[in-house]
């Protein structure tokens, strides 16, 4: 196979463009939206969880966080700017001892976290917090 000038041109084009892409969509998504996306439109009320991050986060790549929902079945954790949003969903059974959760989790920049607690009755509490990220976790 033989390229030409206008072959390679059109290649570098290409994966310049493919360089840009992600970065124009990696825009962070609304915290309401978040919140209505695991609501199913539904509101939430801010009683009923603790979320607990740092305000700033030397590192990306390990941002310890805890979630408290007393009488949840479900808490979803999400991120606002990073580039799939979700983190982790945690489900709790009729013997769980306790309605929460402490792990770590990577951000790609400063950003919301947002954790929404599914209780048992149907309704729905949500949390979030900001977190200036010094250095960026994925990719950043």
């Amino acid at each position: 196979m033989k390229l030409t000038r206008r072959d390679t041109m059109a290649i570098g084009g290409a994966a310049a463009l493919m360089t840009i892409l992600p970065s124009l969509s990696s825009a962070a998504i609304p915290v309401n939206e978040l919140v209505m996306g695991v609501t199913g439109g539904a509101d939430a009320a801010s009683t009923g969880i603790s979320l607990t991050a740092p305000e700033i986060a030397e590192n990306g790549n390990t941002v310890p966080i805890s979630i408290d929902a007393p009488g949840a079945v479900a808490i979803t954790v999400m991120a606002a700017g990073n580039p799939r949003p979700g983190v982790a969903t945690f489900n709790f059974g009729a013997g769980s001892a306790s309605q929460s959760a402490t792990t770590r989790i990577r951000l790609a920049g400063t950003q919301d976290v947002v954790a929404v607690a599914e209780m048992a009755d149907g309704s729905f509490a949500s949390a979030h917090q900001t977190v200036k990220v010094t250095i960026g976790g994925c990719g950043g």
